[in-house]
């Protein structure tokens, strides 16, 4: 639920990066973003999007 959550926010170009959203929701972004690696997603900043770690660019 959150990496669709992430991803829609920024797809739908309502935040223009992570660490924007993070800020407007008041999260720290290193924490998300540990939290994703947890469960086998990170951000990939060019894409601006969550993606699973083994996903090919």
């Amino acid at each position: 639920m959150l990496v669709s959550s992430i991803n829609m926010l920024l797809r739908d170009g309502e935040y223009d990066s992570l660490e924007d959203l993070c800020a407007s929701f008041d999260r720290n972004e290193e924490e998300i973003k540990t939290e994703l690696l947890k469960h086998g997603y990170a951000y990939n900043e060019q894409l601006k999007q969550v993606r699973p770690t083994d996903a090919e660019e």
